[in-house]
């Protein structure tokens, strides 16, 4: 009998990648790519464990498990830095912080 891959295992590799890309993103979207990416991961892997020898693809799911669990603790700390920041310095020193940063950044490389 063939092997079946396992449901969604590419996609799970994908989440898990986006959420390392997520926390550019303020982190928020990382959080949410991340979960999903670990809740699909654990549905997957108990359908694995149940029967191994009618599955592949289980490597894709624990790389992106990885994936997922390193984008989300990134996206975590990217996401509480910024709720930090606004609750400290509020919206108009945040966005006179990216003022300054990028007129910085203009000024040394215009």
């Amino acid at each position: 009998m063939e092997k079946q891959t396992l449901p969604n295992s590419t996609l799970i590799l994908v989440f898990g990648i986006l959420s390392i890309l997520g926390c550019c993103c303020y982190g928020f979207l990382g959080v949410i790519f991340g979960i999903i990416a670990l809740v699909m991961a654990k549905k997957a892997t108990a359908l694995y464990t149940e029967n191994p020898e009618l599955y592949d693809g289980y490597s894709n799911v624990k790389t992106g498990k990885i994936l997922a669990i390193i984008g989300l603790i990134i996206s975590a700390i990217s996401l509480l830095w910024t709720i930090y920041l606004l609750a400290t310095v509020g919206l108009d020193g945040y966005q006179q912080m990216m003022e300054d940063f990028t007129s910085g950044y203009n000024s040394v490389n215009g």
